[in-house]
């Protein structure tokens, strides 16, 4: 592979704002894996944000950007999966997998989209230094007519229209919206765009831990809300404490702690340790998707106490989902009790056909 911008490229990043600026170019904010494809003839890779390939687990895109895409090119997007009209990323993660034979079975099954919304290089020409409005254009021409799994990004430089994409889209299955000033060159690993995320709250209930790295301090709490049938459903985690909190954090949860001879035996999520339970509930410490191992390294404590979290993305059913992103702490809630922290309590967006997102409904 010969090409004016090689692997590996670490994409262009965004910083998080509160507010969409004006004059700028807008496009939704995808919920998938940020993919930089490579083509040059019959070759076609897939780099990820971290430089590593993903070329292995998505055959059916090598084969459809092949056949769609200029024959020398660089593209930078999202590799994402819809199921029911709507982004589904936990099934985009099951892709990643050890097993070529379920690689190739969820391709067939669960094929994946590329949403493409820049572009790095045509032919011999390194676009990577022309403003971003430029990029832009050129992409909109060399995907005319493109069909799926291949789809050109939604772009608009209406504000008015931004906004009411932020509102509709996330019905849809994505995240917010990504604004980038007109003349930007594309910048490698830096925060020159912006992002614009929903953020809501939620009273949690805090039923165990995991030390930090550093050392004996609380590195994240582990959050549940309660389904419609009364079980604690594990939800995510609330993290990024400074030092001194995470201190704190340990004292003020010692008298949660359960008994060291009682282990996990009476915790709602005592179970967490058999793969086979994960698969009716949601738990702490399931094997990853990435590595294949468990995380066993989390204290269990009574789930009496409850906080409050924002967090701006929920994924999965009404009432079993969690939250998408680590939760940011807001404070305790003392007035709450735990039993009221259920699925009842969080916003749910208005239903919106991903088809219509990429104008193919």
């Amino acid at each position: 592979m010969r090409l004016p911008v090689m692997p590996p490229v670490k994409p262009m990043l965004a910083k998080a704002v509160a507010r969409i600026p004006p004059d700028m170019l807008y496009e939704a904010k995808w919920d998938g894996f940020r993919a930089i494809v490579f083509r040059d003839g019959a070759e076609v890779e897939l780099g990820s944000r971290t430089g590593k390939t993903l070329t292995r687990y998505f055959p059916e895109l090598v084969a459809a950007l092949a056949a769609r895409l200029p024959e020398r090119c660089v593209l930078d997007g999202e590799i994402v999966v819809a199921r029911g009209g709507r982004l589904d990323f936990d099934a985009l993660s099951e892709r990643i997998h050890p097993a070529d034979s379920r690689v190739r079975m969820l391709a067939e099954t669960v094929p994946a989209s590329f949403v493409a919304f820049d572009l790095l290089a045509l032919g011999e020409a390194d676009l990577t230094g022309r403003p971003q409005r430029e990029r832009r254009a050129l992409l909109a021409e060399v995907l005319a007519g493109v069909d799926a799994p291949v789809h050109l990004a939604p772009a608009t430089e209406d504000r008015e229209t931004a906004e009411g994409w932020f509102e509709r889209f996330e019905g849809a299955g994505l995240d917010g919206i990504v604004a980038k000033p007109p003349g930007l060159a594309y910048r490698q690993n830096e925060r020159a765009m912006f992002k614009i995320k929903h953020e809501r709250t939620a009273d949690c209930v805090v039923a165990g831990f995991r030390y930090h790295k550093s050392g004996p301090v609380v590195g994240s709490l582990l959050l549940g809300l309660y389904d419609a049938g009364g079980a604690l459903q594990h939800v995510g985690v609330c993290a990024a404490f400074p030092m001194k909190r995470r201190a704190e954090l340990v004292e003020e949860l010692a008298p949660l702690r359960m008994a060291a001879g009682d282990g996990f035996a009476g915790h709602p999520w005592a179970a967490w340790a058999e793969e086979s339970a994960h698969e009716s509930a949601r738990l702490p410490g399931a094997p990853s998707r990435w590595t294949g191992r468990k995380d066993l390294s989390w204290v269990p404590l009574r789930p009496e106490r409850v906080c409050e979290v924002a967090y701006d993305h929920m994924e999965g059913t009404a009432d079993g989902g969690r939250f998408r992103h680590t939760a940011r702490w807001r404070r305790w809630r003392p007035d709450r009790a735990p039993e009221s922290c259920t699925y009842t309590q969080l916003e749910q967006p208005v239903r919106y056909d991903l088809a219509e997102v990429l104008g193919t409904g």
